[in-house]
């Protein structure tokens, strides 16, 4: 067991970027009710900047919050080349967060089946996979993932670029196997905020040589584009996540959602109900 000094690795959670960063957090899962009173919520983190920043300004969400929620984290193991996760547990467990390390080798298992193409896809199923199974058993009931505001415009463009349909990251939904509710309270960060706070902060990463060695990802060529499209759109990172929340069933093709002969939504009446006239008087997120 690690016995980190009370002063290793500290880092400021009133300065104006972490405080902004927190307000979107809290926003977030007021909005989409990501927390609730009796949550035991464990938190994913790679080691990399999106799940770290989450998990320190989640400590202040729940210093604040008008109830009571647990969290720990647990970081997975994948047995990369030159992985080590010594620093990184030393600073996660000096500031009073149970971190679980579990250790599984899904990176002999993603080289050896995909042979030339990219390991994005296979790695997340296995890691996701380990994950739920991980939570489930330890009674956790959500588990809090570190995508941002970029990842949801990102996978929106990567889904109607590369795989003709429509659909992004939510901030909440329910696992297929119906055990675990996943959560996102970064929904409403930019990167570029995460990346502005980790310069301040300093802490501890852990790098992942495995899909971030590839070249030519269809993830790194939509971010791309993204950026290029904001230098010429103002404001169109806010439209495209305002777009989210104002969805017309009646004004696309899906004859799943929209019965064009009776002109009537085929949604459940919840989710026609707040897609045709709820969702207008949401609070936006912020730009």
């Amino acid at each position: 067991m690690l016995k980190p000094t009370a002063d290793l690795f500290q880092i400021d959670t009133k300065i104006p970027r972490a405080v902004s960063l927190r307000k979107k957090i809290s926003k977030a899962c007021s909005d989409f009710s990501l927390l609730e009173s009796g949550d035991r919520v464990l938190v994913a983190v790679s080691g990399g900047k999106d799940s770290t920043t989450l998990l320190m300004l989640l400590k202040d969400v729940q210093a604040i919050a008008p109830f009571d929620f647990e969290f720990e984290a647990v970081l997975l193991d994948q047995k990369q080349p030159g992985f080590s996760a010594t620093e990184f547990q030393n600073f996660v467990e000096s500031h009073g967060i149970r971190l679980h390390i579990v250790e599984r080798d899904t990176y002999s298992i993603v080289k050896e089946k995909i042979q030339g193409g990219t390991y994005c896809s296979l790695c997340s199923r296995l890691r996701r996979a380990i994950l739920y199974d991980f939570a489930f058993e330890r009674d956790f009931n959500k588990l809090a993932l570190g995508h941002h505001a970029d990842d949801a415009m990102e996978t929106l463009f990567l889904n109607l670029f590369y795989g003709s349909k429509l659909s992004a990251m939510p901030p909440k939904l329910r696992s297929d196997d119906g055990r675990m509710q996943v959560i996102r309270p970064l929904c409403y960060v930019r990167e570029s905020e995460i990346l502005e706070l980790k310069k301040e902060w300093k802490y501890p990463v852990i790098p992942c040589n495995l899909c971030g060695s590839q070249e030519g990802l269809k993830r790194k060529v939509i971010k791309s584009w993204i950026k290029d499209w904001e230098t010429k759109v103002p404001g169109l990172a806010s439209s495209v996540l305002n777009s989210l929340q104002s969805v017309r069933p009646s004004q696309l093709w899906d004859q799943g959602l929209w019965n064009f002969q009776t002109f009537e939504s085929l949604l459940p009446v919840t989710d026609a109900g707040a897609l045709s006239g709820q969702l207008e008087s949401q609070s936006q997120p912020p730009a």
